[in-house]
């Protein structure tokens, strides 16, 4: 069926995309910086890093309608280094994770994806859904002299009702029109009621100051040495394996979200160029943003310009728009957050935890948890762990044979499975070495050789037979299995 394209549905399209990215960009500015004061930067890094990333994997990725920018996951894990060395060994950080990704693009790796288990896809869509929802606990909090402290008294609940007219607004606004995105809406709407009437409430303004130039362009100031290297070698190959997991698992659920294939290589390739190019001009490293995308979904936003329009209106709160941008009461981009969270979280997963194998479900909690916990890589990794182990165990239980007796009193085994690691000790107690006839065949018709380990096993069969004075006969083998078994010194094979 062949979609007519119209003057109207483009205008419609166009609008729609332009109002999705307004939106993320209202969503992301909190979120960048909060990533940037949590790695110990200057908040204007955060959103530099945010304009630059989400305009170029916009423009330039595999995945129209995903947004990318400074993203907490990959803050995180380089507080230490800030710390330790300062911004301009991570600012050489970003640019080097940056080419780590360009290389993975570059090599066509980005298909290594379909390799994650469903289960760690629900486990990380879970954990990321608690981890926005927990986040947003932190604009209800107030820095004193003697820490971090919660709001008390009528700061605490002007904040909660703020925050759940938000939720209400979209909630129940789609209800009754849906020519604007309910988010945008209620960002709006909240921050003009809360202007007019001249109520008292946290806004951006509370968390930093927003207003600068244009970023420069600057090299790193750090030694050009295999010593700089060394320092920064590891944090950035970290930073580059989880935003590349972030980036990905985004991809994947956006592709189930829209129903239509993106290009995953492509979006590695934009993604490690944005890395490079926010790390030369000042910027924050970045990946996919499962919040901000949700957002930009849910507010109709499926093109290249939504995220373009998100990216450059960073840019355009930086350099124009910083004061009114800085009167939005937080408690609104809280609300906001909190429906994502909850939209994100996959709660049909709770239904089906009793109907899945025990190991789905184990997988499903365990990354939840982890990634709450830890770190998104650290969860992914034990999901698929999990994952391949569990595969491995039930496929090693699957192996069988049949016994047939010859009428020249020789005796065959035909097997069935996969022989691998994990199964050859199954597969060597199918046979009776003690009491089999002097000539046994092993048909091979209905086995798969898939290792070294595989290969080993039926030598060792073929070991234990020659040392009782019985000889083993390999039948209908392929082609490479034969010449392996030939070359590990199985003369016997046919």
């Amino acid at each position: 069926m062949t979609t007519i394209t119209t003057p109207t549905s483009r205008l419609r399209d166009l609008r729609q995309n332009v109002l999705a990215g307004l939106t993320t960009s209202f969503a992301l500015v909190p979120e960048c910086i909060a990533f940037a004061l949590v790695a110990q930067l200057n908040p204007l890094m955060g959103l530099y890093g945010a304009f630059f990333i989400c305009t170029i994997t916009a423009l330039f990725g595999g995945r129209p309608g995903m947004i990318s920018g400074a993203a907490g996951s990959m803050a995180v894990v380089i507080v230490a280094l800030v710390v330790q060395h300062g911004a301009q060994y991570f600012l050489a950080t970003v640019v080097l994770s940056g080419l780590i990704m360009l290389t993975f693009g570059a090599l066509r790796l980005g298909k290594l994806v379909r390799m994650v288990p469903h289960p760690v896809m629900l486990g990380f869509v879970n954990g990321l859904a608690i981890v926005i929802a927990l986040s947003q606990l932190e604009h209800f909090r107030i820095t004193t002299a003697g820490g971090p402290q919660w709001l008390q008294g009528s700061a605490l609940w002007v904040m909660i009702a703020l925050t759940l007219a938000t939720m209400l607004i979209v909630w129940l606004l789609p209800r009754v029109t849906k020519a604007v995105p309910p988010a945008l809406a209620a960002i709006l709407g909240v921050g003009l009621v809360t202007y007019a009437s001249g109520l008292h409430t946290r806004t951006l303004a509370d968390m930093a100051q927003i207003a600068g130039g244009l970023p420069p362009l600057h090299l790193p100031s750090v030694p050009l040495t295999l010593e700089t290297l060394r320092i920064i070698g590891p944090y950035a190959i970290l930073m580059a394996i989880v935003g590349l997991l972030e980036t990905l698992l985004t991809f994947n659920l956006t592709d189930e979200i829209t129903a239509t294939r993106g290009q995953p290589n492509r979006e590695c390739l934009a993604l490690g160029a944005a890395n490079i190019v926010s790390g030369l001009f000042g910027g924050m490293g970045g990946c996919a943003m499962i919040g901000q995308t949700m957002i930009n979904l849910g507010s109709g936003g499926r093109s290249r310009l939504s995220g373009v329009v998100a990216g450059v209106m960073i840019l355009l709160f930086i350099l124009f728009l910083s004061p009114a941008i800085e009167r939005i009461p937080l408690a609104a981009l809280a609300g906001v957050m909190f429906v994502v969270a909850q939209e994100t979280f996959a709660w049909g997963s709770l239904r089906v935890l009793g109907k899945v194998p025990r190991s789905d479900a184990l997988v499903i909690i365990a990354v939840t948890v982890i990634t709450v916990l830890t770190d998104l890589a650290v969860a992914v990794l034990c999901g698929i762990v999990i994952a391949a182990l569990n595969f491995a165990w039930q496929h090693a239980r699957e192996v069988r044979s049949d016994v047939r007796d010859e009428d020249d009193g020789s005796r065959t085994y035909v097997p069935h499975g996969t022989l691998f690691f994990a199964s050859t000790t199954h597969f060597l107690a199918l046979f009776d070495t003690g009491n089999d006839p002097q000539e046994v065949t092993l048909d091979c018709r209905h086995l798969r050789l898939a290792d070294h380990s595989a290969i080993a096993a039926v030598q060792t069969l073929a070991e234990r037979y020659t040392r009782m004075g019985k000889q083993l006969r390999v039948v209908a083998l392929s082609q490479r299995c034969s010449q392996l078994l030939q070359r590990a010194g199985l003369p016997q094979v046919a």
